[in-house]
């Protein structure tokens, strides 16, 4: 049974005057994409699949507990969208949270991002002293191959402290051995820094004060969680003549010479199609490709079908106050356990937890299929209590509940080549469909942070409903990432996010690895192995 808003028919039509949009998923993209053109007088019919708004940025409700997908911190440097997340919600609606993160190394909580001092003496006297040996003879014989993720890490902190700080959670996240991985995401994230950086500013702290900020020490963050943006947002589309759909796929987005003009949905109720002068699709660009008809090209097809996703899982368990820690999360580095990371709600806000009690979210970066993502979820809470034990965090007996959140699709992967992929399809929907507009992290296979997912939306609203020009896909990181300062040689290496000029060519959203793999291909087929 399909839950629908009751404001206006799902025409996607403005009554009054404007085209009649439909707006594809009820993400941050999505429902940023309804909410701009509701203002400007323009009723979108939104369709959800899922029967929870947010996409990745919802608040999951389980047994009264609430926690996040992954932690999504509010802070940006795009003031729109800055001043749209205080028009959708009262400022009394947000915290301001304490920024603390760690990584924990067989045993040892270590700051994060990397100290020199810190990391070298938390590492004891020995181990240290063969870390400071392994980069100086890094730097008398590099590594051959810094092409690599491996080689280019190794070159600049030399192999022991690579792979305590690097390897692990890196092979973790993406699947794949780190020597695979292309040094693109390394140079961008990790940037200027080094061991000698990192010793010289450790020794000279106030040298560059003025110019790195390195970190935010605090972060704004929606009381009850970040479902509570895009619930508000959902409300203020239907009050604005909007409708949002929940439980509805969108199957076939028809299209004509000169665009789309309709799309078919389904429901619990059956199929209907909605006439459409706009799509703005926040779906995954694969799938949007696949839902065309008459369909695509083979080229395109093969293009699409191309595209690969990491995919994600929550294993969230309820624990004593006490058995919690101050980090919002911490990276486990440590090896013989498959969790990367750990969240700490009672961190994010008192309100996501119960009194007395906290609920730690044990995130694993998985594939659709495989042995995690498959296994039933009283064994991934039994695995997930042991593993909290086995790390020395919590006793796998005060472990009190458990729950179990998948998320498919939550990272698109950029293989070696997902660029010529993206091309082919961006190229494509340009000249046969330009009414078809691709917004958000998955609708773009742009690695996307939230803020920059929501302003693609607020271009192609504008769009839309002004006639303006803006090249959606010239949204991008700011030339500093919102972490780092412009003089961020000797800083901090924190491998949330990178620099990337707007609009340049080898910018991403959110840069994430190249990941390579072989590949046999018949050029004129475009058939691939």
């Amino acid at each position: 049974m399909s839950t629908k808003s009751q404001q206006q028919p799902e025409t996607g039509q403005n009554l009054d005057r404007g085209p009649a949009v439909v707006v594809i998923g009820a993400g941050p993209a999505g429902l940023t994409a309804a909410y701009q053109l509701v203002k400007a007088g323009v009723r979108p019919a939104v369709f959800e699949a899922d029967d929870v708004v947010g996409g990745i940025s919802r608040t999951v409700e389980r047994g009264g507990w609430r926690f996040d997908i992954g932690g999504h911190r509010f802070f940006t440097k795009a003031a729109p969208v800055e001043a749209l997340w205080h028009e959708i919600l009262p400022d009394e609606e947000f915290l301001m949270r304490p920024r603390m993160s760690r990584i924990h190394y067989r045993g040892k909580l270590f700051d994060y991002p990397l100290k020199a001092g810190n990391a070298l003496s938390g590492l004891g006297l020995l181990e240290a002293a063969r870390c400071v040996g392994s980069y100086f003879w890094a730097q008398i014989k590099p590594p051959k191959d810094q092409t690599k993720f491996e080689g280019w890490v190794a070159a600049r902190f030399g192999f022991r402290l690579y792979s305590i700080f690097f390897k692990t959670y890196t092979e973790k996240v993406w699947g794949m051995p780190a020597n695979e991985i292309e040094a693109d995401w390394a140079a961008q994230r990790i940037k200027n820094l080094s061991l000698f950086n990192a010793v010289v500013d450790a020794l000279a702290p106030k040298r560059n004060k003025k110019q790195i900020t390195s970190l935010i020490e605090q972060f704004q963050y929606p009381k009850y969680g970040p479902g509570m943006m895009w619930e508000r947002c959902r409300d203020l589309v239907a009050a604005g003549g909007g409708t949002v759909t929940m439980n509805t796929w969108v199957t076939t987005v028809h299209r004509a010479e000169g665009g789309a003009v309709a799309v078919t949905v389904q429901d619990g109720e059956g199929q209907r199609t909605v006439a459409a002068d706009h799509v703005v699709s926040s779906m995954p660009i694969s799938a949007l490709v696949r839902a065309m008809d008459p369909p695509a090209p083979a080229e395109v097809l093969a293009a699409a079908d191309d595209l690969r996703y990491r995919d994600f899982l929550t294993v969230a368990l309820v624990v004593p106050e006490s058995a919690g820690f101050p980090d919002n999360w911490i990276y486990i580095h440590t090896p013989g356990v498959r969790v990367g990371r750990i969240q700490n709600f009672g961190s994010w806000s008192p309100y996501l937890v119960k009194e007395g009690r906290t609920c730690l979210g044990l995130e694993y970066f998985v594939s659709e299929g495989d042995d995690l993502w498959a296994a039933a979820d009283d064994v991934l809470v039994k695995q997930g209590a042991q593993e909290l034990e086995a790390l020395g965090l919590v006793s796998a007996g005060a472990v009190e509940e458990g729950y179990v959140v998948r998320m498919p699709k939550a990272y698109p992967v950029y293989d070696e080549y997902y660029r010529g992929n993206v091309d082919v399809i961006r190229e494509w929907l340009a000249r046969e469909v330009p009414n078809v507009h691709p917004v958000g992290r998955n609708g773009m296979h742009r690695y996307n942070n939230q803020d920059h997912s929501m302003m693609t939306a607020m271009l192609t609203a504008e769009n839309i409903a002004s006639g303006t020009t803006h090249d959606v896909w010239a949204v991008n990181v700011e030339e500093e990432y919102h972490e780092e300062g412009a003089a961020d040689s000797a800083g901090s290496s924190d491998a949330a996010g990178s620099a990337q000029k707007p609009g340049g060519t080898s910018g991403t959203g959110r840069d994430a690895p190249i990941l390579p793999r072989r590949r046999t291909e018949d050029a004129r087929s475009g058939e691939r192995v």
